[in-house]
């Protein structure tokens, strides 16, 4: 397995948190920041938008039919927002 180096930047109470972590857990900061992250990646590839657009490039017509007679097939129960997430682009 290749491992390479990243850089990035934290709020410093994160950082004074995370070290606190290390100390009680007997773990590096690196351990838990590669730990946080696989969690954080599990977690994000079972959300419903990665698991739709993943592997797609683009919808056929007769997939994009299909698509949308699910979604007209949903409830107002099935279509409200329960959580939301802001992408810079």
């Amino acid at each position: 397995m290749n491992v390479k180096a990243m850089n990035f930047k934290m709020e410093e109470s994160d950082i004074l948190d995370m070290k606190q972590m290390a100390s009680v857990f007997n773990m590096t900061m690196t351990d838990i920041v590669k730990e946080a992250v696989r969690e954080y990646i599990e977690k994000m590839r079972k959300d419903p938008y990665y698991r739709l657009t993943v592997n797609v490039q683009e919808a056929s017509a007769e997939e994009s039919e299909e698509i949308l007679a699910e979604i007209n097939g949903l409830s107002d129960d099935d279509m409200m927002i329960v959580s939301s997430k802001q992408f810079q682009g």
